[in-house]
């Protein structure tokens, strides 16, 4: 429609850019401060409600998960990496976690063996 205003050939770029693929002009710089929720999985258990109706302060419920093994880092529910609980401020009693395994961009770890039934 070249007589409303414009030529062919500014249609056409419109077109050819309309036509690529959007993942070539993906800036990831619009998305480095969007927050996310990260956790850090201990562990799970499982009871039977009774039991959790009964649970109060100073209850202590075993999880699934012994000392030493390795805890799922998991972001917006997919787990992206996997490590180890360490103690970093003894005297604030703050935790931290050191990395050992990290998922490579487009895959995913699958959840530690005890957990994954």
């Amino acid at each position: 429609m070249a007589g409303l205003g414009g030529d062919a050939d500014e249609e056409d770029e419109d077109e050819h850019v309309a036509a690529e693929p959007a993942s070539e002009h993906i800036d990831l710089d619009l998305v480095m401060d969007v927050p996310v929720t990260m956790q850090v999985v201990l562990g799970s258990a499982t009871m039977p409600v009774a039991n959790i109706l009964k649970l109060g302060r100073g209850a202590v419920v075993k999880l699934d998960t012994k000392v030493g093994d390795p805890v799922d880092v998991v972001v917006n529910g997919r787990i992206v990496a996997r490590g180890e609980i360490v103690v970093i401020d003894k005297e604030e009693q703050r935790f931290g976690i050191t990395l050992t395994d990290v998922a490579k961009p487009g895959s995913k770890l699958q959840a530690h063996k005890s957990r994954a039934a």
